[in-house]
């Protein structure tokens, strides 16, 4: 595991998984929110995407964290772990409440500088029909990856605490 992707839907704990994950084994923590949004919440174009992404396989190790569909592919060839966060519609609804309510008016540390956190119906409904609408697609598209690449699956909190439990962490 040494260039991890995490994808999921909002709300299922992406970054903070991958910001536990980069304290365990060392490794730099890139999250797409982060580089992707604009101060005011106004997004890359697509080939700034891909540009930006491109920079962060220069490195041997890394965690890249976010979905971003448009540029997936980008990240499956790079990556040697794929961990999809495949959480119930439940969980991910608490957690962009939650999330929404402990970062009102103020931006997240995973977040684009000047994107203070906020909660429409635009992504609440992207939140809600992750499930029929994207999980299909993601979960094709993890099948038809090669024996190189280490698919990692994680259904619920207690999946994460186990996986969390069975790494150790980098000497200091």
């Amino acid at each position: 595991m040494d260039r991890i992707m995490l994808i999921g839907p909002g709300g299922a704990g992406k970054s903070t998984l991958a910001r536990q994950l980069g304290e365990r084994l060392g490794i730099t923590v890139h999250h797409l929110d982060a580089l992707l949004w604009k101060p005011g919440w106004t997004l890359t174009t697509r080939e700034e995407q891909k540009e930006i992404q491109r920079g962060l396989f220069d490195g041997e190790r890394w965690i890249v964290d976010g979905n971003y569909g448009a540029t997936m592919d980008l990240r499956l060839q790079a990556a040697d772990t794929v961990i999809f966060m495949d959480m119930p519609r439940r969980v991910c609804m608490y957690g962009i409440i939650r999330r929404r309510i402990r970062y009102h008016g103020k931006t997240r540390p995973d977040m684009q500088r000047d994107c203070p956190e906020r909660l429409n119906f635009e992504f609440v409904k992207w939140v809600w029909n992750y499930r029929k609408n994207k999980r299909p697609g993601v979960l094709r598209k993890l099948e038809s990856l090669g024996p190189d690449k280490q698919v990692i699956i994680l259904k619920s909190r207690k999946d994460v605490r186990r996986f969390l439990e069975g790494i150790g962490r980098r000497p200091s």
